[in-house]
């Protein structure tokens, strides 16, 4: 019986042990995608406590505690101390065995503090006062701890209207870690929401452009674009429920743009057709730019409006729904390709039984211009666990993507969250050990680390030429 959490931990062969441990666990991070304070690392932030580092900004660990039965006021806001609320996620930490949150709990404590027990109510305290005594310490700053997991890279999430003043800090004040931000546009996008109309209006400000019509919310957006562009971004991140594949002119557009300001209902079938065309003109834009664009597809958000957590649900196909998922991708994809605007591409989906569909559809639009344009990201927190990363890598076998895949990202809100790397790192060794074993992949120590040094590093930075 294996050790739990050992040093051989989802290593199943000498193989895999090799690889990783001499190849994969080296390798730097280039975090592609993630939610974390751009302020907090521009200022080098230090954490008061364990509460702030670790459960401030993990919106996982609060629907884990409500789950549980934990009152709200220990969940969120300052109602309660903050030793009172991490004592309530050490009382649930039990409680989420078999869940990816029990071995992220696991593998933040020990790769940040050194703790190898197992978080519990009985000793919550000495774990809380211990890691809080190792926070007053120079190197558990934000960017200390950046330092520590040998994150070279992140690209932070931003809206539009953000001045980027944070990364323009991090920039002139820090030479080894590069923060770049991702532009992401959604609330421009989501017209159908309440909000749509005074953000638009703050936008135009933002902009120095009075938006009364759709022209001149793209204007104020290309205006944003440019400022993003000379910032430094490289990607464009969209977070979409599904494809949208309704047909519209642009006079349409102009109609429902100018309903949705004047806070008259749009239908359904308008609210696709806007945000069909919304979609286009940004992927034109991301094209012009020389940018990456993402497409975080199939989360259903916004579920309860009296929490103040937005998290994303599973949604279930049946066969017609893949099928039309798939039509509506594919002719999203196709209309960018046809005009010569279809830009490096990565797919996300939170939903596994899309898996086959999206790692087929890649080489519909692999065109030459570079090794994997079009990529199929790893689905995001209920699926960054064992057995669906084991399912998202042998997905990317069935079109020749494997090799060339960019790998992980934390989509992490959390500085302490980059074990997520080492647990991708330990699947993915594995799952080519398994292959040796098998004889279904050659044993070649040189083709096969230099295979996941690249899926751990090399791709993605090759991928954004960065």
């Amino acid at each position: 019986m294996k050790q739990f959490m050992g040093k051989d931990f989802m290593l199943d062969s000498p193989v895999a042990e090799n690889l990783y441990n001499n190849y994969a666990a080296k390798m730097p991070i280039f975090d592609y995608h993630c939610h974390v304070s751009p302020e907090a690392v521009a200022t080098d932030k230090h954490f008061s406590n364990l509460t702030e580092l670790w459960i401030d900004d993990d919106i996982y660990k609060r629907r884990a505690m409500r789950t549980n039965g934990v009152a709200e006021k220990y969940c969120f806001g300052h109602e309660v101390s903050d030793w009172e609320r991490f004592e309530k996620w050490a009382e649930t930490v039990p409680y989420t065995i078999c869940t990816p949150l029990f071995h992220m709990t696991y593998l933040e404590l020990y790769s940040a503090f050194g703790i190898t027990q197992l978080l519990n109510k009985d000793n919550a305290r000495d774990i809380y006062e211990h890691c809080n005594e190792l926070l007053q310490q120079p190197e558990y700053s934000a960017r200390g701890l950046l330092r520590h997991y040998r994150v070279k890279t992140l690209c932070t999430t931003d809206d539009p209207i953000d001045d980027l003043r944070w990364h323009r800090m991090m920039k002139e004040s820090c030479d080894d870690i590069r923060m770049l931000p991702t532009w992401r546009p959604d609330r421009a996008m989501n017209i159908e929401k309440a909000d749509f109309a005074a953000y638009v209006h703050t936008l135009g400000k933002v902009a120095g452009v009075e938006v009364k019509c759709f022209d001149d919310l793209l204007g104020a957006l290309q205006k944003r674009h440019d400022f993003f562009a000379a910032n430094d971004c490289i990607l464009a991140d969209h977070n979409i429920e599904e494809f949208y594949d309704e047909h519209f002119t642009d006079s349409q557009i102009e109609v429902i743009f100018e309903k949705a300001l004047r806070g008259q209902t749009l239908s359904t079938f308008e609210v696709h057709q806007y945000k069909h065309c919304f979609l286009k003109r940004m992927s034109e834009m991301d094209f012009d730019a020389g940018w990456a664009q993402e497409y975080h597809c199939g989360a259903i958000r916004d579920n309860n409006s009296l929490m103040y957590d937005r998290l994303g649900s599973n949604i279930s196909y049946d066969s017609i729904g893949e099928f039309n998922t798939a039509l509506a991708m594919s002719h999203f994809l196709n209309e960018l390709n046809t005009e010569g605007k279809l830009t490096r591409t990565i797919l996300f989906a939170i939903n596994p039984n899309s898996n086959e569909m999206i790692a087929t559809m890649l080489g519909n639009f692999q065109d030459g211009t570079c090794a994997g344009k079009i990529q199929f990201g790893l689905g995001w927190w209920l699926h960054n666990q064992y057995d669906v990363i084991q399912r998202h890598l042998r997905s990317l076998c069935v079109d020749g993507a494997f090799a060339r895949f960019i790998g992980m990202m934390t989509d992490t809100h959390a500085l302490i969250s980059y074990p997520r790397h080492e647990y991708f790192r330990r699947i993915l060794c594995n799952m080519i050990g398994h292959g040796v074993e098998e004889g279904t992949i050659p044993d070649n120590e040189e083709l096969l680390g230099k295979l996941v040094q690249n899926i751990c590093y090399n791709n993605v930075c090759a991928y954004l030429s960065y």
